[in-house]
């Protein structure tokens, strides 16, 4: 059991950090099958800082990595979406950074089956 007491859960072999990142797959997976989406994504990555090299120092690039993403026939729009049971302090930097620097993309927090933004 992780830190966050979720437990890692296989689906279409598929291993999952939680239950309900699982189950969040499967309803996508229905979702994608009656035409109500597209594209599924696992785990997309998107680039927020990019590497860079500083007084001689390097650093690596800064990812922000979804559970899932997706296009959204109903809104016309790319989807990106993350399964939460605790919002991290660094998960808030990554998602405000996000917002930012995507701003064609919409991000979609799923907390207990609930759709929020």
């Amino acid at each position: 059991m992780s830190k966050y007491h979720s437990r890692k859960t296989t689906v279409d072999g598929i291993t999952f950090d939680s239950r309900a990142e699982a189950a969040r797959y499967s309803e996508l997976k229905l979702l994608e099958k009656g035409g109500y989406i597209s594209d599924l994504v696992l785990q997309p990555e998107y680039e927020l800082i990019p590497a860079f090299i500083l007084n001689g120092k390097t650093y690596r690039k800064t990812v922000y990595k979804a559970d899932f993403s997706y296009y959204d026939f109903l809104t016309n729009k790319v989807i990106v979406e993350d399964v939460k049971g605790v919002k991290t302090p660094a998960y808030k930097l990554k998602k405000k950074l996000f917002e930012y620097r995507y701003k064609d993309l919409e991000i979609l927090e799923i907390v207990k089956g609930d759709r929020k933004t």
